[in-house]
């Protein structure tokens, strides 16, 4: 039950380019800088309302969503508190960029196997998605040196995120890598063979790939193929990570082993790919229903067309 993306054409995610993203996230640094965050908070409210009255599709996406999340309808101040999560993320990540950690509670959970990998000298894949704040967790990474941590995404993701540290704090800039060719792959694998984490958002793709249909809040989704074949290839532990909104100035930076491929030679390689897909879906929707306002993909992520 695979499929490319055919002839070329790019997925719905990526054609709308996340130009409310940018946009807004240079609208936030220029007002944090102005008036601190505490006051530029307020202007949040007006900005989510905005989405929610002219948001249009993304707001036909995000009503659908909370549809299967909540098992019904969305009242209107569910719809609200979606966008104004979002837009909190956004916000937090200028202050999260510079560093600005006393800001914030950030509270940790799962990471007791996750150090014991790393300190055994394990480079560890962080399988993440576009569902709350991934500025978060690599933030937390720059405040621990000790940590080697790269970001594996792809090209137009890499620019983008290249753009806002650039503008926002050039020092903040990390080690990422380009997805999408060979040179990745071997770039991966040279990573976690130094001991590194590299953490890479499974659940969007660019380009051609082959996705894999699964059950995801009770109708079928497209995942890309590609991560979960490349980490049954490069045995190497695989956790789904979350850096969970919590409102106002507290997160949570949940781990959770979803498969230890060192040492592990059972399975064939589609096999194991397909069994750590499962895993991985099973734990989105597991954090989706929990934390149903923390899902930030603006678009119809069931779209079969």
């Amino acid at each position: 039950m695979s499929q490319p993306e055919a002839n070329g054409q790019q997925p719905a995610w990526l054609q709308q380019r996340e130009r409310g993203s940018r946009f807004w996230l240079r609208v936030m640094s220029t007002l944090s800088s102005l008036l601190g965050r505490r006051c530029s908070r307020l202007v949040l409210y007006g900005i989510a309302a905005y989405f929610l009255l002219f948001g249009g599709r993304a707001r036909a996406a995000s009503c659908a969503y909370l549809t299967r999340s909540l098992g019904r309808p969305p009242r209107w101040h569910e719809q609200y508190l979606h966008v104004l999560s979002f837009a909190s993320t956004i916000h937090d990540r200028v202050y999260l960029l510079r560093d600005r950690f006393d800001d914030f509670h950030i509270e940790l959970s799962g990471t007791e196997a996750l150090h014991r990998h790393y300190h055994q000298g394990q480079g560890l894949l962080l399988f993440g998605a576009h569902f709350g704040s991934f500025e978060v967790l690599r933030a937390m990474a720059r405040s621990h040196p000790e940590l080697r941590m790269s970001m594996a995404m792809y090209p137009e993701n890499a620019r983008q995120i290249n753009q806002a540290l650039q503008a926002i704090n050039p020092a903040a800039q990390q080690d990422i890598i380009a997805l999408g060719t060979l040179d990745a792959m071997l770039g991966v694998h040279r990573r976690l063979q130094e001991g590194a984490l590299v953490g890479i958002l499974a659940d969007r793709a660019a380009g051609q790939d082959q996705y894999q249909h699964r059950p995801l809040l009770g109708a079928p989704a497209r995942f890309p193929g590609g991560p979960f074949r490349m980490a049954a290839m490069l045995k190497h532990p695989v956790y789904f990570m979350a850096g969970i909104y919590l409102g106002g100035n507290r997160y949570r930076v949940h781990f959770e082993l979803l498969e230890d491929f060192s040492g592990s030679g059972r399975l064939k390689r589609e096999q194991a790919a397909a069994a750590l897909l499962d895993k991985y879906v099973a734990a989105l929707e597991r954090h989706c229903r929990a934390y149903p306002f923390n899902w930030f993909n603006f678009y119809d992520f069931w779209d079969e067309s």
